[in-house]
C-alpha cells in the first residue's frame, strides 16, 4: 500500500486488508466489503447532493450504486496536506458492460429507464442544471469554425489538417442541420420542464460505469431473480438536472460508434428503454437532434485545438477518419430509425 493511500484510508473507520490499482483509482478490500478510492476534482459543493442522491436511491430500493463512505469526522471527502481530495465509495465484484453482447446492452438500456423513473425527485441539496442545448451547439459551431480558420493558416498542412479541411463542409452541414431541427422542435419546453421538475441525469452513463454482477447468493439472494444480470451503476459525479434522455443518447452513441451504427441493435436498445419508460414525441425528437450533430468530429477538433499541434498522433488521425467514415453509417441509422434525411 502506498503512503498516500495509507494517509487517506486512515481517515475512515475501516480495516483495510489490501489494495490494488484499477482504472484511475484504487480498489480496497476492507472489513466492510469492497470499496474504491478515487481522487476527485469535483466541486466540494456538489458532494452533499451526490451523497443525498445515493441515499435517496437506496431508500427507493435501488441499492446497486457506489454510495459515498463518510470519514471518521463525518466528512464526504478525505484530503491530503498538498490539497488533493479523495472519495471512498462502496464497490462491487463485477465487470464492465460488454459492448459486444447485445443482451447486456439491452439490459443496461432498461436499467437506465428504471433509474430515470426514480431520478425525478427534488433533493434538499441544490443540483446544478445542465446547459441549454442551443447554447452548447452554437458554441461548438463557433469552435469548429475557429479550428478551420487556424488550419487554413498552416503551411505545410499535415495529414490530420488536410483531412479535417477536406471534409469540413460536409460535417458542418450536419452541425447546422442539428441547430435548424432544434429551433423547430419542442426542446425549449422539454428542457424547462426537466429543470423545473427536478428530472436528473446520471451524466456519464456509458459501459465503463455499468457493472454486470453475476447472480450469486452473496448478493443478497439475487439468485432468485429472473434476470440473468444484476447491474450496478457507478460514477454519478456529473449528475445534473436536465433532459433525462441525454443519458440514453450518450449511451446509444457510444455503443453505436463501437458497433458500426447497427440499425437493429440501436432500435432494440431504444425499445428496451421505452418499454419501461415510454419516450414522448419531444424526447424522440431530442434524440434525433443529438444524433444529427457530429459530436465526435467536434470533440476531435476541440482536442486538437487545445493540444500540442506540432505533433499529431496516429491515433488522432485514425479517430478523425473513423468519425468521417461513420457519418455514412449514422446517416442510414437516422433515416431508418428517425426518418431523417439531410
Amino acid at each position: 500500500m502506498q503512503e498516500y493511500e495509507l494517509n487517506v484510508l486512515e481517515q475512515y473507520d475501516i480495516e483495510v486488508a489490501g489494495t490494488r490499482k484499477t482504472r484511475g483509482a484504487v480498489l480496497c478490500d476492507t472489513d466492510q466489503g469492497l470499496m474504491l478510492l478515487k481522487e476527485v476534482k469535483v466541486s466540494e459543493k456538489r458532494i452533499p447532493a451526490l451523497y443525498e442522491l445515493h441515499e435517496y436511491l437506496r431508500d427507493q430500493g435501488y441499492i446497486w450504486t457506489d454510495r459515498i463512505i463518510r470519514t471518521k469526522e463525518g466528512g464526504y471527502l478525505a484530503a491530503l496536506e498538498e490539497g488533493s481530495q479523495y472519495l471512498l465509495k462502496s464497490w462491487f465484484q463485477g465487470r464492465e458492460c460488454d459492448v459486444k453482447k447485445p443482451a447486456e446492452l439491452l439490459a443496461a438500456a432498461g436499467n437506465l429507464a428504471k433509474l430515470h423513473v426514480l431520478m425525478r425527485h427534488r433533493l434538499n441539496c441544490h443540483v446544478t442544471p445542465g446547459t441549454h442545448l442551443g447554447e452548447e451547439y452554437l458554441r461548438h459551431n463557433r469552435e469548429l469554425k475557429k479550428v478551420r480558420k487556424f488550419m487554413r493558416g498552416i503551411s505545410p498542412k499535415g495529414v490530420f489538417e488536410a483531412a479535417f479541411l477536406k471534409y469540413f463542409e460536409q460535417m458542418y452541414q450536419w452541425a447546422a442541420a442539428a441547430i435548424d431541427e432544434l429551433e423547430d422542435s419542442g426542446y425549449d419546453g422539454l428542457y424547462r420542464d426537466s429543470v423545473e421538475n427536478d428530472h436528473m441525469t446520471h451524466g456519464e452513463y456509458n459501459y465503463h460505469n455499468i457493472l454486470m454482477l453475476s447472480a450469486q447468493p452473496a448478493l443478497g439472494g439475487y439468485q432468485n431473480r429472473k434476470e440473468p444480470y444484476l447491474i450496478a451503476v457507478t460514477n454519478f459525479e456529473k449528475f445534473k438536472r436536465d433532459v433525462q434522455v441525454e443519458d440514453l443518447y450518450y449511451f446509444l452513441r457510444k455503443v453505436m460508434e463501437k458497433q458500426g451504427w447497427k440499425v437493429r441493435l440501436g432500435d432494440n436498445m431504444l425499445n428496451a428503454y421505452s418499454a419501461i419508460r415510454p419516450l414522448s414525441e419531444e424526447e424522440t425528437e431530442y434524440l434525433k437532434i443529438r444524433l444529427i450533430y457530429p459530436e465526435k468530429y467536434w470533440k476531435i477538433a476541440n482536442s486538437y485545438y487545445h493540444s500540442n499541434k506540432a505533433w499529431i498522433s496516429a491515433k488522432s488521425i485514425e479517430k478523425l477518419h473513423m468519425a468521417i467514415r461513420q457519418t455514412e453509417e449514422k446517416k442510414r441509422f437516422l433515416e431508418e430509425i428517425f426518418s431523417f434525411r439531410l
